[in-house]
Parts: C-alpha cells; sequence; structure tokens
C-alpha cells in the first residue's frame, strides 16, 4: 500500500505568525475591551500586520492607541497614517501636551518626554476603560523584556510585578482580573529583530523611510549619532555633519540615536542584522542608558 502522507511543516516564521495570530484571537476572545499599542515603528507595523491576518476578512475589532509625545520623526506619522487609513481601524491619540493641560502630568523642564508616557498612558487605559493592551516587546530586545509573559498582568496602578508573574504552561494563558487592573498582552514575544525583518521583507509591509540608509545630519552624543533639531539643541563641543545613516528603532526625536549604514534594501538591513551584536536599544536608546534597569524601573511603573 503506497504511503501518499506528506511530511508537512511550519517554517520559523510561519510557526512564530501562527503563535502570534493565536494570541491575537484568544485575547479578542477573553477580553471585554481589547487595544493595541501602535508607535508606527517596525514592531508595532508587524502587530497590526499580524492582526489584520488574524480576523481578515473582517476588520480589525478593536482600537489602536499611539502615546504622542509630540516629538516622533514625521516619517514614522506619515505611514502611521497610511496603515490607519488603509484598514479603516480607529485611532486613539493620548497625547502628553493634552495630558500636561489637564493636570495629569507635570512638566518640570527636566523629565523628558518619553517618562511622562507612563503616566499618559495609564490615564488613556483608565479612561478608556480598556482591560487588556497588546504591546510589541520582544525578549531579545533588554534584560527586562526578558523576563515578561505574553500575558502580563498589571495591578489597580497600572504597575508590574516581575516576581508575581502567572506561568505559562503549555502555552495557557491566564486573563483573570480584579476591578481596576489590565493586561498587557505581547504577541511577538519569542520573535527576534531579524524575524522582525525576515517577516517584513516576505509580506512587503510598509515602514517608515527611515530604518533605510539616508543622508541626515547628526552629532554625536553619549556615543550614538543624534539627529540635529530645535527640539534637540547641541551642547557645547557638539558638531553637526551630514552623514550616511538609518534608524533601528523609532522613538522620542530627542532620545532615539541612528546607526551609520549604507543598507537601503531589506535585503541589506537583513545582512546588518544578522552581523550585529547589540540589540537596537541597546545600540540607539538613550532612554536606556539611564541606569542598568532603566527598563525594568519604567515598566514597574507602567511603561510597556
Amino acid at each position: 500500500m503506497t504511503n501518499t502522507h506528506a511530511d508537512y511543516q511550519l517554517s520559523q516564521l510561519d510557526q512564530l505568525e501562527a503563535e502570534s495570530i493565536h494570541i491575537f484571537r484568544e485575547v479578542a476572545a477573553e477580553f471585554e475591551k481589547p487595544v493595541l499599542m501602535f508607535s508606527g515603528g517596525k514592531d508595532s507595523i508587524v502587530m497590526l500586520r499580524l492582526a489584520e491576518k488574524a480576523f481578515y476578512p473582517a476588520k480589525i475589532p478593536f482600537p489602536i492607541m499611539q502615546v504622542d509625545t509630540g516629538l516622533d520623526f514625521p516619517e514614522v506619522m506619515e505611514t502611521r497614517d497610511n496603515w490607519v487609513d488603509r484598514l479603516g481601524v480607529r485611532l486613539v491619540v493620548a497625547s502628553i501636551d493634552d495630558a500636561i493641560e489637564r493636570g495629569v502630568v507635570v512638566d518640570d523642564g527636566k523629565t523628558s518626554r518619553n517618562r511622562m508616557q507612563t503616566a499618559t498612558l495609564l490615564d488613556a487605559i483608565e479612561s478608556n476603560g480598556f482591560t487588556a493592551a497588546f504591546g510589541g516587546g520582544r525578549r531579545d530586545e533588554e534584560k527586562a523584556r526578558a523576563k515578561e509573559r505574553v500575558y502580563s498582568h498589571r495591578d489597580e496602578f497600572g504597575q508590574w510585578d516581575p516576581k508575581m508573574q502567572r506561568p505559562e504552561l503549555w502555552s495557557l494563558y491566564n486573563g483573570r482580573l480584579h476591578a481596576g487592573e489590565h493586561m498587557r498582552i505581547f504577541p511577538i514575544s519569542n520573535w527576534t529583530e531579524l524575524d522582525i525583518w525576515d517577516y517584513i521583507g516576505r509580506e512587503g509591509i510598509e515602514i517608515p523611510s527611515i530604518y533605510f540608509s539616508h543622508q541626515r545630519r547628526v552629532f554625536e552624543r553619549d556615543g550614538m549619532l543624534m539627529t540635529e533639531t530645535p527640539l534637540n539643541p547641541m551642547r557645547a563641543g557638539e558638531v553637526a555633519e551630514e552623514r550616511t545613516v538609518r534608524f533601528r528603532t523609532c522613538g522620542d526625536i530627542t532620545l532615539t540615536g541612528c546607526v551609520e549604514s549604507t543598507a537601503s534594501t531589506i535585503d541589506e538591513i537583513i545582512a546588518e542584522v544578522a552581523a550585529a551584536r547589540v540589540t537596537e536599544r541597546g545600540a540607539t536608546r538613550g532612554d536606556d542608558r539611564f541606569s542598568e534597569a532603566a527598563m525594568e524601573d519604567r515598566k514597574k511603573e507602567g511603561y510597556f
């Protein structure tokens, strides 16, 4: 008797995609009011693509939310708007300027806009009644994020306790909440930066142009190349010059550095990332350099 059974195996990307889609569907079925955090960067764009696939041909059944620092790259905002228009998804903008005006956040002139995101985010989650918030954190990015579970419980104050996380044996997720609590969900926890770029290339996903090599006037600060902009005045001894650079991550323009690179295509970026020995946050995010535990301290306060 002839055996006609074909050996069917998923590729690594297909396995990661299937796991993430399962998480999106599980959350949509389990939680009353989820929201997808969307910064306009590569990770949140991949998440939006996964959410689109998870519920196609229906529309994504929850809104997306951006915490607007007022210091975002214009190219990122343009890409965000293109995605919102194409998918017809509802966009909720939690503005730090608005939070300052309402007294939710105090601008003392010293605290960075990135630090102000936490209180602004928690206020938006509470005021909108969101019970679950999808985030684009990956475990390979940073030590604190390596401790994170897929379902990350937040107490009534929006705080995270790394010692009180729930077990996720056999990928079974405990979404039980008490009044005032909410859950952070990380569908791409098991992805790496290289996986993200492989998926962007495979799916032909639109991303901000600053991820590709381009000419930009930059200056060096704390070992990073920062964008010359009136939003981030240069200090004594700093000199701006035009270089060929690209960004590995998107964030606050005053805290996000770029790297010298000639990678102008997805394949060239993949080759560059494959050879890198420092994560994108470690290499180009000034907000993670304040202390050894900077990210973990912010996450305990309510940051993603």
